[in-house]
């Protein structure tokens, strides 16, 4: 499972003209679902979005986790992110899971973080999103599980 975060200022994702999501600060998160991914995935990729530590301390370090820092979480599934890109010029998109078990994982990803900290937000999965952001820095990361192995 991969998650490409961004800190951001704010942000919202807008499906046919209306707003899904918003947040203010805090982590934009663009969610892939790879083939193979479980929950035990979903469970350790949240574990380390929660607590990677991107926002600044009082001394501008970057020593705060999501929680730390106050801030609000926008989840929005991304199956491109899953691509395989090593070779020609268009992406072969067989590594991401099929589109059930990719929504299955991912609504299954927004509940745990639910659970966890208030006032997630999210886009729709398989829709044609527009994702608005101000990337705060820009701080930007890639955190991924893979998928267990066949």
């Amino acid at each position: 499972m991969i998650a490409l975060i961004q800190r951001v200022a704010e942000a919202a994702v807008i499906v046919n003209g209306n707003i899904e999501g918003h947040i203010s600060r805090g982590i934009l998160a663009l969610i892939g679902v790879e083939r193979g991914d479980s929950e035990i995935q979903a469970d350790r990729l949240l574990q380390r979005l929660l607590a990677y530590r991107i926002f600044p301390d009082e001394t501008g370090r970057m020593n705060l986790n999501l929680v730390q820092s106050g801030g609000q979480l926008l989840l929005v599934p991304q199956f491109t992110l899953a691509a395989d890109t090593n070779s020609g010029n268009r992406p072969s998109f067989t590594p991401a899971a099929p589109p059930a078990e990719g929504a299955r994982l991912f609504d299954y990803f927004v509940a745990l973080a639910r659970d966890g900290i208030e006032g997630v937000q999210t886009g729709v999965f398989g829709a044609d999103m527009q994702v608005q952001l101000v990337n705060d820095g820009p701080v930007t990361f890639w955190l991924q599980v893979p998928p267990a192995a066949a």
